[in-house]
């Protein structure tokens, strides 16, 4: 039986950009929710009777919903990237990407993917910005999501800087935080960036790595980043000599190990460190804290890399690794583990969220989408959105779509201003089968009691990867 009917409905269709009031909402908006929502992801995988394979090949769209006191408003938009531009008008394919490559096909200078910014969106100092891996962020119109274009943080990056897709914003200074990984092969380094409110970069670290490890997120504190560096290593000479595809050009190498690496944030002198951890993988870390003399790090911790499963499009995940939330304490003094606890979870969750009102500081609940076919063969795709709870060590709620329903996008929790232990959690849910798409809201916490308020779109969307919300 295949676990997801209709899934190629998600991904093979034009995607619409648009911009219109949303109407038949039923159920109840809190009337404390105002600002804007935002989700980023691929949404065109198809041209001239080609297809690529793999799911982070699609050109980015964003999309938003913004809440009024009188109503709702949806729009989307294509970020209008060179690789977008040139193959709109060639008509065809023209650019590596990251799981796919085809003869003759472009890297940017001959030497890295053109990207196709569709991973993140994140409004940051009164700017939308919108993040692929490895690039230079675009500047989007917060209300139109027209795109301004690159914005490089006054000069600080060019087209070739090593920066990543999940960049954060520390709620306590404003500042945004990244980092990007370079991929020499004598001399990988860990490039970690920190930027003031005016764009200005106010610190930038270079950390030699061991080994070129392919690093997708990180987490921080007050005093520290941090980067679960797995062993999936990227061959960039592979990559540049023979014409593979990124995908094509990592390798999964357990024996090389695995490590936590703590990074001081701001010290220009003090030396990062790194503590051995299981040869396990990790896409997404899930927030971090220090108390004491102790950093606390939430992970969702895999038995192999992810992504394998992201192609090909659109039979996904066919063989989904198991996925759990692990937390791990390590002692800052003797620079070791000092305790490790792994929550079940038989799920294969991903797209972790935590009230970000709270990153970098102790938060004991964060939410995620989870996907019920796990372990049964053939393609499945998210189908669950679930809490997790520290404090009881369990996933302690969640609910299910209905059979060839899906969900997508993270699934952002929105606190409520005036009472931050209310709050609510935005996620897509696509109806393949009725070839449309909507917004539900969720109490979030209580997820088990279903949707406190659905918007219902004019046209299906498609499933997103990142997301945030601006208050306004």
């Amino acid at each position: 039986m295949d676990a997801a009917p209709f899934l190629e409905r998600c991904f093979l269709f034009d995607a619409s950009e648009t911009s219109y009031a949303i109407s038949g909402v039923t159920g109840s908006v809190p009337p404390w929710l105002r600002g804007s929502y935002y989700v980023n992801g691929p949404a065109r995988f198809e041209r001239a009777g080609q297809r690529v394979k793999h799911w982070l090949d699609g050109d980015g769209m964003v999309c938003s919903l913004r809440f009024f006191s009188d109503g709702a408003k949806f729009t989307s938009r294509f970020v209008r990237t060179r690789k977008l531009r040139d193959e709109e008008a060639a008509g065809r394919f023209l650019y590596r990407g990251f799981g796919t490559s085809f003869p003759g096909d472009r890297l940017l200078r001959n030497v890295m993917l053109e990207p196709p910014v569709n991973v993140s969106v994140y409004p940051w100092a009164g700017k939308l910005l919108a993040f692929g891996e490895q690039c230079v962020p675009v500047e989007l119109d917060p209300a139109t999501l027209e795109t301004r274009g690159e914005y490089d943080f006054r000069g600080s990056l060019n087209e070739v800087s090593p920066f990543a897709a999940h960049a954060k914003c520390d709620p306590v200074t404003g500042h945004l935080l990244n980092f990007g990984i370079s991929f020499s092969a004598t001399e990988p380094m860990l490039n970690v960036y920190e930027f003031e409110t005016s764009g200005e970069l106010l610190r930038r670290r270079r950390h030699p790595l061991k080994h070129q490890h392919a690093v997708h997120d990180f987490g921080y504190t007050a005093n520290a980043g941090v980067f679960y560096l797995s062993p999936l290593l990227m061959d960039f000479q592979r990559f540049l000599k023979q014409g593979l595809s990124v995908m094509e050009s990592l390798v999964w190498a357990p024996e090389k190990g695995a490590r936590i690496m703590v990074a001081p944030r701001t010290s220009k002198t003090a030396a990062a460190f790194t503590v051995e951890v299981e040869p396990r993988y990790c896409l997404h870390l899930i927030n971090c804290f220090e108390d004491g003399s102790t950093i606390t790090v939430d992970v969702l911790e895999m038995d192999k890399p992810i992504y394998p499963e992201y192609q090909p499009i659109p039979d996904l995940f066919s063989n989904a690794p198991p996925c759990r939330p692990v937390r791990y304490v390590i002692d800052l003094e003797t620079r070791s583990i000092r305790n490790k606890f792994t929550m079940v979870c038989e799920l294969s969750p991903d797209f972790p969220a935590i009230d970000v009102h709270r990153a970098g500081s102790a938060c004991e609940e964060f939410w995620m989408l989870g996907i019920g076919a796990f372990g049964r063969p053939g393609r499945k795709f998210f189908d669950r959105v679930l809490r997790g709870s520290w404090q009881s060590g369990t996933i302690c709620d969640g609910w299910a779509a209905p059979r060839g329903q899906y969900l997508g996008g993270e699934p952002i929790y929105v606190a409520n201003p005036g009472n931050p232990a209310d709050g609510v959690v935005i996620v897509e849910h696509l109806l393949p089968a009725e070839n449309r798409g909507e917004f539900l809201l969720f109490d979030g916490h209580s997820l088990q009691s279903g949707p406190i308020a659905t918007l219902p779109l004019r046209f299906p969307i498609h499933p997103g990867f990142h997301a945030s919300f601006r208050y306004e």
